[in-house]
């Protein structure tokens, strides 16, 4: 068996949506002076590799089919399962369409989580990693949509473009209760066709973003 990290390190220096503050991680009690250490954490809900709730857009709602769910109302077991590869980092263009996705349309019937892999997670660290990354084209992931799908992930800061105000694609997912998981990293080392796919989130109240720890496993 195979774990292969799929998240990025969380640090003050680390990428973040623009407009948003960076994370801050104070040293609030240290083994010198307390005998023991503590860190004090702040950071917004969806920094770094994190997970989108569908009441991030959406008004909430407690039951399945009202939409709106914080991520504290799922199921842990929404957070795992099987997970293939869309490998679309051979297209030049920024809008990934319908198109683009329908050779994987059969494997997309077998599992509970399709990952993006765009390539663009080697640009993390550079001003370049906001500037013109693949993102979702509405038809493409309305299509998305009507598979059976616990979650869509990419390794990109958005899978809207970062000047969209509608996000029709978060909308087209999220309304169907599909997570989705931005700012992957490391997707180069998932060599597997199939794999288990685990993005955690932190849980608490009304959670509608969350850091995760997402990580691939190879022959459990």
């Amino acid at each position: 068996m195979r774990v292969i990290d799929l998240s990025h390190e969380i640090h003050p220096e680390i990428p973040v949506y623009p407009g948003t503050e960076p994370p801050a991680l104070l040293a609030a009690n240290t083994i010198e002076e307390d005998g023991f250490a503590e860190t004090k954490i702040s950071m917004f809900s969806h920094t770094a590799t994190h997970m989108d709730a569908p009441s991030h857009i959406l008004q909430g709602g407690r039951s399945l089919d009202q939409g709106g769910r914080s991520l504290d109302q799922f199921d842990a077991g929404h957070f795992w399962g099987c997970a293939t590869i869309l490998d679309v980092s051979c297209i030049s263009k920024e809008l990934i369409g319908a198109e683009d996705l329908a050779p994987f349309e059969r494997k997309l019937q077998e599992v509970d989580f399709a990952v993006l892999k765009t390539g663009w997670f080697r640009y993390w660290g550079q001003e370049r990693y906001f500037q013109g990354f693949p993102s979702l084209a509405p038809e493409a992931a309305r299509w998305l949509g009507g598979f059976q799908l616990k979650g869509v992930a990419i390794d990109a800061i958005s899978i809207d473009p970062l000047d969209s105000e509608s996000l029709p694609a978060h909308h087209a997912l999220l309304s169907k209760n599909i997570v989705i998981i931005e700012n992957l990293a490391n997707l180069d080392a998932v060599s597997w066709e199939y794999f288990q796919f685990c993005c955690l989130p932190i849980k608490f109240k009304d959670a509608d973003g969350s850091p995760v720890r997402a990580v691939a496993i190879e022959g459990l």
